[in-house]
C-alpha cells in the first residue's frame, strides 16, 4: 500500500506485495442491502445470550486457538475483518486506521450497524499499538485481512485469544467466505455465518441468472494515479473476485504480467491494449483522472473505449468502488445494487 499524499480511498490496492501489505479494499452496504443481511441480529457492544458453541478451536497461520467462552470484547486487526463481526451482531471494542481517516461509521453499509459507538484505534495498518489493544482488556482479536506477523502474534496472545489471519493461503489472500467462516467459528456463530454467506451466494447468483450475457463477456479492472501509469488488478485482487462471482471471465494476461505477489499488473501507456477487453471497469478517485485517462492517445484507439464498453466508476462519493474493493458479506450487497444497472447501461 503506498504511503505517499494520494488521498487515503486510492491507496488501496496497488503494487504491493500481499505478503508486504493488503491488497486492500474499500467499503460499503446500506443496511437494506438484502441477501441475508435482513435476518440477522441487530449488533451490540456485548455479546448476546450465552452461547453453547464453546469451547471451539480455530486453525490459523501461526496454529491454532482455542477459545473457552463466548467473546464480549472484540477486537480486529483487519483491514476489513470488523465487518464480518459487525454482520454477526458485535460491534468490535478496537480496530486499526488503514487511511488515516478512522472511516468507522462512515461507510453506507456499516453506518447504522456502529451507530454511535466507534472502536478504539489501535494502530496503522499492520503496525498495531499493543498497549493500547491491552489497555481494552479484549477477550478475542482477530485478524483476517492483515500481514500480521509472528512476533505480534506471539506478544497479543500473552494476555489474549488470538485467531491469525487463515493458514494455507497468503496473506490478504484468503477470499470473504473463508474469512468470514473463520471470524464465525471464533465468535461460536458458525450457523449465522453461512446464512450470511448463503444470502451473498444467492445474490450474485441471481445477477447470473438474470444477465446470462456476463458469462460470454472478458472483463478487465483497473486504475491510474497519474499520468503514463495503470494498473489492471489479478485473479486475486477482490475487485476482479467480485465481477467473477457476477459472472465475467477474466483475463489471464493480466495475471502473467504481475509480479509475483502482486495483485495488480503495472502497465505503461503502450501496454494498455491488455485492457481491450469486452467490458473495462476503471476504479478512479476523480472526474480529473477519468478525463485524463480518456485522453491518453494510446487509449483511444482501444475498441473498448471507441465502443463505449468502457465504466469509470468512484471509489467515493458514492462508495461503488470502495464497496466490491472491500468485498465483504456486508460491502457485496451494496456494491451489486450499485454497479449492476451501469454495467447493464452500455451493451
Amino acid at each position: 500500500m503506498s504511503t505517499g499524499t494520494r488521498p487515503a480511498l486510492t491507496r488501496f490496492v496497488r503494487n504491493i506485495p500481499r505478503v508486504a501489505v493488503a491488497t486492500a479494499a474499500a467499503f460499503a452496504l446500506s443496511a437494506c442491502g438484502g441477501g441475508a443481511e435482513k435476518d440477522e441480529a441487530k449488533p451490540s457492544a456485548g455479546a448476546s445470550s450465552k452461547s453453547t458453541a464453546f469451547p471451539v478451536t480455530v486453525e490459523h497461520k501461526y496454529g491454532s486457538t482455542t477459545i473457552d467462552a463466548e467473546p464480549k470484547r472484540v477486537v480486529t486487526l483487519g483491514l476489513s475483518d470488523q465487518d464480518a463481526v459487525l454482520a454477526l451482531g458485535i460491534k468490535p471494542v478496537g480496530a486499526v486506521d488503514w487511511f488515516k481517516e478512522t472511516p468507522y461509521g462512515k461507510w453506507p453499509w456499516t453506518k447504522d450497524k456502529w451507530g454511535s459507538t466507534k472502536p478504539e484505534i489501535v494502530g496503522e495498518r499492520d503496525e498495531y499499538n499493543i498497549e493500547k489493544i491491552a489497555a481494552l482488556k479484549p477477550d478475542l482479536v482477530i485478524a483476517q485481512y492483515s500481514g500480521m506477523k509472528k512476533e505480534q502474534y506471539d506478544t497479543l496472545s500473552k494476555f489474549t485469544k488470538v485467531v491469525a489471519q487463515p493458514k494455507d493461503l497468503p496473506d490478504y489472500g484468503a477470499s470473504w467466505q473463508v474469512m468470514t467462516r473463520q471470524i464465525g467459528k471464533s465468535l461460536g456463530k458458525d450457523a449465522e455465518a453461512e446464512k450470511l454467506i448463503a444470502g451473498i451466494d444467492a445474490r450474485f447468483k441471481a445477477v447470473r441468472d438474470k444477465h446470462p450475457e456476463f458469462a460470454e463477456k472478458t472483463l478487465a479492472v483497473a486504475d491510474s494515479f497519474e499520468a503514463g501509469k495503470y494498473s489492471a488488478f489479478t485473479k486475486t485482487d477482490p475487485k476482479s473476485i467480485f465481477f467473477q462471482e457476477l459472472g465475467f471471465k477474466l483475463k489471464p494476461e493480466i495475471d502473467k504480467l504481475a509480479k509475483p505477489g502482486y495483485n495488480v499488473a503495472e502497465l505503461s501507456a503502450e501496454k494498455l491494449n491488455v485492457l481491450d477487453v469486452d467490458r473495462l471497469v476503471w476504479v478512479t478517485s476523480s472526474t480529473e483522472a477519468n478525463e485524463r485517462i480518456k485522453a491518453e492517445p494510446l487509449y483511444k484507439n482501444l475498441k473498448v473505449h471507441k465502443e463505449k464498453r468502457d465504466l469509470f466508476v468512484p471509489y467515493q462519493n458514492p462508495d461503488i468502488g470502495a464497496a466490491f474493493s472491500f468485498n465483504t458479506v456486508l460491502s457485496i450487497p451494496y456494491a451489486i445494487d450499485e454497479i449492476e444497472p451501469l454495467l447493464t447501461a452500455v451493451k
